[in-house]
């Protein structure tokens, strides 16, 4: 039983890692599908909060997130495997690009492939978004901090770690006041 499930997690993640494209956010909506539809390792809630987490601690969100599924479902060979698993693929793909990129990065085939694959990146992006919003509490302090940290973002110079941590301080001071919005899952 457990072998299996290091080989169905070690499958999974190369799967993520070979066909995704545009880096973590791109990354979401197959990593969703696979350990939330798919695979079943975690719900909807659990992933929403796993991006979260995944997105506030050091390093690369897939990879984060890989490392977290994996040590839920199998342990700590789990979380190794998973995150093996998700790293390969992509660094071949970089040492293979290497190779040839200065051959072609001026090829005008490469250059249309690369504009196509860059607008899909963004309706990737933006398809996450619109999944993992679903799943917010639709208060006006969810879109308050939402707008708020999207601004702060987008027009000023602020590093995006004070945005998160300022956005969480708000949310435990909006829990703590008003002791709205807190679910707690075992």
């Amino acid at each position: 039983m457990r072998k299996s499930r290091i080989w169905t997690l070690l499958i999974t993640f190369l799967k993520i890692g070979a066909f995704t494209f545009g880096g973590g956010y791109a990354m979401i909506p197959l990593i969703q599908t696979e350990i939330v539809d798919k695979q079943k390792y975690i719900n909807e809630d659990d992933f929403l909060d796993l991006i979260t987490i995944s997105q506030t601690t050091p390093g690369v969100i897939a990879v984060n997130t890989a490392t977290f599924v994996g040590y839920k479902v199998a342990g700590i060979l789990g979380a190794l495997v998973a995150t093996i698993g998700v790293v390969v693929p992509s660094f071949i793909m970089i040492v293979i690009i290497s190779w040839f990129y200065t051959a072609f990065r001026n090829n005008f085939w490469v250059s249309a492939a690369f504009s196509g694959i860059n607008a899909g990146v963004i309706i990737l992006v933006f398809y996450a978004i619109v999944r993992l919003g679903k799943k917010i509490d639709r208060v006006p302090f969810t879109f308050a901090v939402m707008f708020l940290a999207f601004g702060l973002t987008t027009f000023t110079e602020i590093n995006i770690i004070f945005i998160l941590l300022g956005a969480g301080l708000a949310g435990v001071v909006w829990c703590g006041i008003f002791n709205k919005g807190l679910k707690v899952s075992a």
